[in-house]
C-alpha cells in the first residue's frame, strides 16, 4: 500500500476570492485532469475550486459546518479543510488504520464519485483523507 501526497484542501466562506488569490499570487495553474465528479445530492453541494504546481494540487470548498450531520460522517473534510494522499489500495489502508486504533470516518464515493475517500484526525485534530482513485 503506496501513499503519495495528492491535495492540500482549504475551506473558505468565499472559494471565488480564494481561487483567484491561488491563481493571481501564487501563479498556480487550473486543474484539468483527475478532478473528482462531485456528489452534489449525497450530502455536499459547496462550491469547489482547483489549482496545482503540477505536481500537487490545491482544492478550495465552500465552507459547509453540517455536511457530517448531512452525510451521517463524524469526520467533516469541509469544516476547516484537510491534507489528502492517494493510495493505490484502500482497503489495505483501512486495515492499517485499524490495526493502529484510529477510528476514520469511511465516506466511500459520497463526496467524489471516481474517489473511495476515507477520513481521519492525527493526534492534533488535523483532518486527513486518503483515497484511492477508480482504476488505481
Amino acid at each position: 500500500m503506496k501513499l503519495t501526497l495528492h491535495h492540500v484542501s482549504f475551506s473558505s466562506e468565499n472559494v471565488s476570492r480564494l481561487d483567484t488569490f491561488y491563481r493571481d499570487v501564487l501563479q498556480l495553474d487550473a486543474v484539468t485532469q483527475d478532478i473528482p465528479k462531485q456528489e452534489k445530492n449525497k450530502g455536499y453541494a459547496g462550491q469547489l475550486a482547483f489549482r496545482t504546481d503540477g505536481a500537487v494540487q490545491t482544492h478550495i470548498a465552500q465552507k459547509d459546518l453540517t455536511v457530517g450531520f448531512k452525510t451521517g460522517h463524524a469526520v467533516n473534510p469541509v469544516e476547516r479543510g484537510h491534507i489528502a494522499y492517494r493510495t493505490d489500495d484502500i482497503e489495505a489502508f483501512k486495515a492499517h488504520l485499524d490495526a493502529q486504533g484510529i477510528p476514520y470516518s469511511d465516506w466511500g464515493h459520497t463526496a467524489a464519485a471516481e474517489w473511495h475517500q476515507v477520513f481521519f484526525y492525527d493526534p492534533d485534530g488535523n483532518v486527513i483523507e486518503v483515497h484511492q482513485a477508480k482504476g488505481d
